[in-house]
């Protein structure tokens, strides 16, 4: 988003589904960084969404919830810039996509990508229901309940924001006059993110046991970097290898300054260097990056009142604006009774 974008309000959320790690920092929340210094930002802790597959485990999100808030302090969001806010705890996100649900055709929810896909991943979980079906249809709703113009995402996620278009172009449709609408057609942001995987080469997830949770010591850290795998043909340490074979090489790609990237090739291709020399490279990088983050973790976390302070000063600030935007809803649908 350049400069002829600047002040657009962006809207942004993250599940409270487990402890956040590198894959999130690098993802998404170096993004929310950049954007909150340039745009009117909404980021909220989305926990209703996570019910929307974890709905038999409730305890996760409770578990869970404030840590992710902790560590978005950590990195660096500020709530100075940005409002932060607890998805539940502004109910007329539910009011906006229960209204939502009366003109959005079925098809249009049966339609999105990430239905099916997500059915077939998680298969060990009933999610044959409406709450799972029309999870889009709250995105919507979380979006335009604060007229977004903008929505950063990866793009499996661009099909939500389309959907989100549809919605708004068709209530606008439905209940506001042509030269008055309501809600504006939010654009699909594509912000670059560092493509980290895992420490095993798979994707960074928590149910394959391979992540570098932000919030975890630095000795933990250390210990499963250095006991990566490696390119399998170096067996020896006088075996060459293939830096691409490697999981390593995609930290160091990350990480790592282009002259750093000639030595490892270097000496991974002609057995110059060992795996242990690769990876305290890539440590000290990661080191100066983690440390001061966990260092402010754990100052935020001795003090979670102010956090608390924060989180609620957000809700309400979340809450003024949805509100607004509902009063105007219940005016375009001729429910403003006088009782």
């Amino acid at each position: 988003m350049g400069d002829a974008k600047a002040n657009m309000r962006v809207l942004s959320g993250m599940r409270p589904t487990g402890k956040l790690h590198l894959g999130h920092f690098k993802g998404v929340l170096e993004n929310w960084l950049k954007l909150q210094e340039k745009h009117d930002c909404f980021f909220f802790a989305a926990d209703w969404h996570a019910l929307t597959t974890d709905y038999a485990n409730p305890e996760i999100v409770k578990a869970t919830i404030w840590d992710m808030l902790v560590d978005w302090l950590a990195v660096g969001i500020d709530p100075n810039k940005a409002v932060l806010f607890i998805q539940s705890e502004v109910p007329e996100h539910a009011e906006l996509h229960l209204l939502f649900s009366f003109i959005t055709p079925l098809p249009w929810l049966e339609r999105v990508p990430t239905y099916k896909d997500q059915i077939e991943q998680l298969r060990e979980k009933d999610l044959g229901t409406y709450g799972f079906l029309g999870y889009p249809l709250l995105q919507a709703a979380d979006i335009l309940i604060y007229q977004a113009n903008a929505v950063p995402v990866g793009e499996d996620q661009v099909p939500h924001v389309e959907l989100t278009r549809e919605v708004a172009r068709r209530f606008n449709h439905l209940y506001r006059k042509p030269d008055q609408p309501l809600f504006p057609e939010p654009e699909s942001v594509l912000m670059p993110a560092a493509k980290l995987p895992g420490l095993d080469g798979r994707k960074m997830s928590k149910s394959y046991n391979n992540t570098i949770e932000l919030s975890e010591d630095w000795k933990v850290t250390e210990k499963k970097v250095r006991t990566m795998p490696t390119d399998p043909a170096r067996v020896k340490r006088d075996d060459p290898g293939t830096p691409e074979k490697c999981p390593v090489w995609d930290f160091h790609k990350v990480y790592s300054s282009e002259e750093e990237h000639a030595w490892v090739r270097e000496g991974c291709t002609s057995a110059g260097i060992g795996c242990l020399d690769c990876k305290q490279v890539l440590l000290k990088h990661m080191e100066e990056e983690l440390q001061p983050i966990r260092a402010r973790r754990a100052d935020i976390e001795s003090r979670m009142d102010d956090v608390r302070d924060i989180v609620r000063a957000g809700n309400e600030r979340a809450r003024t604006v949805a509100g607004r935007t509902m009063d105007k809803v219940r005016r375009s649908l001729k429910m403003g009774y006088r009782v």
